[in-house]
């Protein structure tokens, strides 16, 4: 038996019907997807650090790797800050061997290359210990450990801004430099906001399993 619908209409029926399931609220799912859940948990945390904007977009495009875990948002804060901290080192240091140098200059570099260096070390300690045991069975001391770390990161990265500030340099070099500090100082800031975030949240969650063992 042939079939009512002629064969020149079966291609654009087909056509018309999908389009139908494309606009059709009811044919897709309701339920946000895991990249725009992790976008928004972002976007949230981030709202209540001191440079939202910068801690948005550095974020960002881990937001696969994060997800809606509050630990890793802070972990990986702290490994964006320490790749600036780093990077901030080597530019330092390699202007320290730029020609025509004033003395004054020199000595500035070579605080901020010392700084910066001190920054990247506590960074480290802070990634390694916020890589270890689940936060509720994590004590205040180690706590206490990781903000204490990132701040005194935060405090080096100051220091090299002000041996450039003090000591009359002027053009390029100076520019670069408060640049650099200047990024590395808000990521870490950005850092350590997530941080006491994150530590909060898990006295919670602590406290939770001390009266619901």
């Amino acid at each position: 038996m042939r079939s009512s619908v002629p064969q020149k209409l079966t291609s654009p029926l087909i056509f018309l019907f999908l389009i139908f399931l494309s606009f059709n609220p009811s044919s897709a799912s309701t339920k946000p997807s895991t990249s725009t859940s992790s976008t928004n948990f972002i976007k949230k945390c981030c709202s209540t650090t001191t440079y939202p904007t910068l801690c948005y977009s550095t974020l960002l495009p881990h937001a696969s790797q994060i997800q809606n875990n509050p630990k890793r948002l802070a972990t990986k804060a702290l490994v964006i800050a320490l790749i600036e901290a780093k990077s901030a080192a080597q530019t330092t240091a390699r202007l320290s061997k730029t020609g025509a140098l004033k003395p004054m200059e020199k000595a500035a570099l070579s605080d901020c290359t010392m700084a910066v260096g001190t920054s990247a070390a506590q960074l480290a300690r802070s990634i390694e210990k916020m890589g270890g045991a689940p936060a509720w069975t994590e004590t205040e001391m180690e706590a206490s450990d990781v903000e204490t770390w990132t701040s005194t990161a935060l405090t080096y990265a100051g220091t090299c801004r002000d041996a450039f500030d003090g000591s009359g340099t002027n053009g390029n070099v100076k520019l670069i430099v408060q640049r650099k500090v200047v990024k590395l100082s808000q990521l870490t800031s950005n850092a350590l906001a997530l941080i006491k975030r994150y530590y909060v949240a898990a006295a919670k969650i602590g406290h939770h399993h001390e009266n619901h063992p």
